[in-house]
């Protein structure tokens, strides 16, 4: 797909993330020379053709206190894993959930949830609510604790 002069320009311009400020979408028309509408629309038809993925916040989880960051895995009957998957995705101490493949005999875990806490106890309060949730359907987990913060990036255009 054959990005165009806006396109380019508006990737650009929010590649390293919206601007803090109340009106972010007017703030980048407004470098654009664009209303904030504009903005709007353009990146909803991007997302709308899957030239952007997702528009989100990435918090910092350490500096909102939460220093404890698991990575929950999950051995999920897979006739169940999708129904179940969106439901610990609601739950409101995941951030994000998602299937993966098995990678047999090493890997055996298909549901990903990350929860997060001010303290390894309350990662393990919130495992316990998963497995609650997932019941019978769950045969093992583990939870995996981040070791180190990773940079997040987005969308990014190379010159």
């Amino acid at each position: 797909m054959t990005l165009s002069e806006f396109d380019r320009a508006l990737v650009a311009a929010t590649q390293g993330g919206l601007p803090l400020v109340p009106r972010p979408y007017e703030a980048v028309g407004a470098m654009l020379g664009v209303s904030g509408q504009a903005v709007r629309e353009r990146l909803a038809q991007m997302l709308d053709t899957g030239l952007v993925r997702r528009i989100g916040a990435v918090p910092n989880h350490y500096r909102l206190g939460y220093a404890a960051n698991g990575m929950t895995v999950w051995d999920v009957e897979d006739a169940q894993v999708d129904a179940l998957g969106e439901q610990v995705g609601a739950l409101p101490g995941v951030s994000h959930c998602y299937r993966r493949p098995r990678r047999p005999p090493a890997w055996r875990y298909n549901l990903f949830a990350m929860v997060h806490g001010r303290s390894r106890s309350a990662v393990e309060r919130q495992a316990r609510q998963i497995a609650a949730l997932l019941g019978d359907a769950c045969r093992a987990h583990e939870i995996l604790y981040s070791t180190a913060i990773l940079k997040k990036t987005g969308l990014r255009i190379r010159d």
